[in-house]
């Protein structure tokens, strides 16, 4: 146990305090993202299974909807919770155990501002997928490799463990305590699509996060996850040390 948190400790500490910032002005960016994650996931469901994408809309209380034309549409609901897991697994893996960090970020950027300018319409959706692409862009290509690891683990980790509290507000604790459901959940548009409950759906969803959550972990991590603590910038070489 000792020697597991001597080669993980830096990502305790990262937990620790995205959970001791989540609820405040400090988290929002990251909140933000994830909604948009989830609205990717179902935009790409939907193209994956013969739909198409009309437009993504964000708004700054935190919620989002992707307009869905055709596809399959139990894959196109079930896409947007178990979609953006699957993205932290993979910005989070893809910093623990890749040397890829600053092409992952690169590209998760480059996606943004694809998605902005063929699927968004509206003011602020716009403002926010631009900035965040450009930053997540600039940020691959200025700073050091090891700040964009440190950058994919905080998103991947944000996505990673907001996933299964998000399905069981949205889906569990909502139904069980009787509070008023302003918009019908994924699960919600499941049950009434096949068969079953929305709290139903919620708690399959839920044990197969927490599942693939534990696995990706166990087996994801290796001995040690911890980064450097020097973050100087990449020397260039020599005149010497380039091949003739």
């Amino acid at each position: 146990m000792v020697r597991w948190l001597r080669g993980h400790w830096q990502l305790l500490i990262i937990t620790a305090l995205l959970y001791t910032v989540w609820h405040t002005p400090v988290a929002w960016p990251l909140r933000m993202l994830i909604v948009v994650f989830h609205e990717m996931s179902h935009g790409i469901a939907a193209l994956s299974t013969g739909g198409s994408i009309d437009a993504i809309e964000l708004s700054r209380f935190e919620g989002g909807t992707a307009w869905i034309r055709g596809g399959h549409y139990f894959w196109v609901a079930t896409a947007g919770y178990l979609g953006s897991l699957a993205v932290g697994l993979l910005l989070f893996l893809g910093a623990v155990r890749t040397n890829a960090d600053r092409l992952l970020l690169g590209l998760c950027g480059a996606v943004m501002l694809l998605t902005t300018a063929f699927y968004v319409r509206d003011i602020f959706t716009v403002v926010y997928c631009t900035l965040t692409g450009a930053a997540m862009l600039a940020v691959a290509y200025f700073a050091n490799a090891k700040v964009s690891d440190l950058v994919l683990r905080v998103i991947g980790l944000s996505s990673m463990l907001y996933v299964p509290w998000d399905i069981y507000v949205d889906t569990i604790w909502v139904c069980h305590s009787c509070l008023p459901n302003d918009g019908q959940s994924d699960a919600a548009a499941i049950a009434g699509y096949s068969f079953g409950s929305e709290a139903m759906w919620g708690w399959i969803w839920l044990v197969i996060s927490v599942v693939v959550i534990i696995a990706a972990l166990r087996f994801g991590l290796g001995t040690t996850s911890n980064l450097p603590l020097r973050f100087t910038r990449d020397p260039s070489p020599s005149p010497d040390d380039r091949p003739r």
